[in-house]
């Protein structure tokens, strides 16, 4: 294994960033999380005081490259990848490409020296994973994978009622998470058509199922077995040209997950359907002592000792207002974006040259539910992950 590349502790934390012409690295990796950084004077470390950070945009085109660097006062762009890790006054390689080019790049830039922070999933197979793995592990560079979910104010608040014992005995988890896309004919789609090709590395199992893994192992224990059903509910659909095109990728997926201390979880995900709850995302817990519903940003929960005792009677029209019946968590304390929350915990990790908690044996975990996702889907069987973290899953 050899040594960590360090980062002068006088200079500015140059990232190159790979893919943030796109919504997400766009939105919540460059503007909101390292600009962000950047107009507050810099990263703050831990002893008080800041260190600046300096992005390098790496992209396909140039003039979307330039018209960014222009916009954001970014002094440096290119698309020549090769170009950008040859230099070792940058450290840190972002990678927020499409799903499909991402494992050879990071590849390319742990074999450069670099510490590599990811989009997920952060690769398209198991195996592909495991390379990834072996490679930081090898060149002693730091990897970390991104786990927005966790650090949203609505899973922070769980969280908090989880770590208080608020809940006694966890029973089950129940998720909810998606909306309608348009297809693209009368309206324009609000997901980039690659979502929907299957052999551009799109799918739900493969993009959602990486973000339930660590939401579950993280709040409430690894998953053990899934019972999955994948379907491509819409398989027309147009691209960004108005040119028709065949969805071969899944679109929605519905699983159950059996998880460490007999908790089962069972979440939907679809891009074909239409919203009726407060967020986009909610998860009721449901445990011996109380139960909560979290979403984005609010978590509503209700005690046992509160618990009303509703009666089953189909003749007569329930006058109950069940929704009523939850009590809102305040927002006690602030909450910032959770993309820059985890920016700034994987810089401090790299300046303090220790691992990141959300490494790429986290990103492999991610994609082993993929796969066990996706075999349960196409063999109508209960799938067993592996024990040790490493290899695929295996078949009942």
């Amino acid at each position: 294994m050899s040594s960590t590349p360090t980062i002068d502790p006088n200079g500015p934390i140059r990232i190159i960033m790979n893919g943030v012409t796109g919504r997400m690295g766009y939105r919540q990796h460059l503007l909101r999380s390292i600009l962000a950084i950047r107009d507050d004077g810099g990263l703050l470390r831990a002893d008080g005081t800041r260190q600046q950070v300096e992005p390098v945009l790496v992209g396909r085109s140039a003039a979307k490259l330039a018209d960014l660097a222009r916009k954001h006062g970014i002094s440096e762009y290119t698309t020549d990848l090769d170009a950008a890790l040859a230099d070792d006054t940058a450290r840190i390689y972002f990678d927020a490409q499409v799903t499909s080019e991402r494992t050879k790049a990071i590849l390319k830039a742990i074999a450069a020296g670099k510490h590599v922070y990811t989009e997920k999933p952060i690769a398209e197979s198991v195996a592909d994973g495991l390379a990834l793995v072996d490679a930081a592990e090898n060149a002693g560079t730091i990897g970390g994978v991104v786990h927005d979910k966790l650090f949203l104010p609505g899973l922070l608040k769980l969280r908090r009622l989880i770590d208080s014992g608020f809940f006694g005995r966890i029973l089950s988890v129940r998720g909810e998470f998606g909306y309608w896309v348009f297809e693209g004919d009368l309206q324009q789609a609000q997901r980039p058509s690659w979502n929907y090709r299957k052999e551009d590395g799109g799918g739900m199992v493969l993009d959602m199922f990486c973000h339930w893994n660590y939401v579950m192992e993280n709040l409430f224990g690894r998953v053990r077995a899934v019972t999955a059903k994948a379907v491509t509910h819409i398989p027309e659909r147009w691209d960004e040209s108005g040119e028709r095109y065949t969805a071969t990728a899944d679109d929605a997926a519905y699983g159950i997950f059996e998880l460490d201390g007999d908790i089962i979880a069972q979440i939907n995900s679809s891009w074909a359907v239409r919203v009726d709850r407060g967020e986009l995302v909610e998860f009721q817990v449901d445990g011996t002592r109380g139960s909560a519903v979290a979403g984005l940003f609010g978590c509503r929960i209700q005690p046992r000792e509160r618990t009303p005792k509703p009666s089953w009677n189909p003749d007569v029209p329930t006058a109950e207002d069940f929704r009523s019946q939850w009590e809102q968590i305040p927002d006690n304390q602030e909450f910032g974006n959770g993309f820059r929350a985890q920016w700034e915990e994987y810089l401090r990790d790299v300046l303090a040259g220790r691992p990141h908690r959300y490494d790429f044996a986290a990103g492999v975990r991610g994609l082993q539910l993929v796969d066990a996702g996706l075999r349960s889907s196409e063999t109508g069987r209960r799938v067993e992950l592996p024990r040790d973290g490493s290899g695929s899953a295996n078949d009942e």
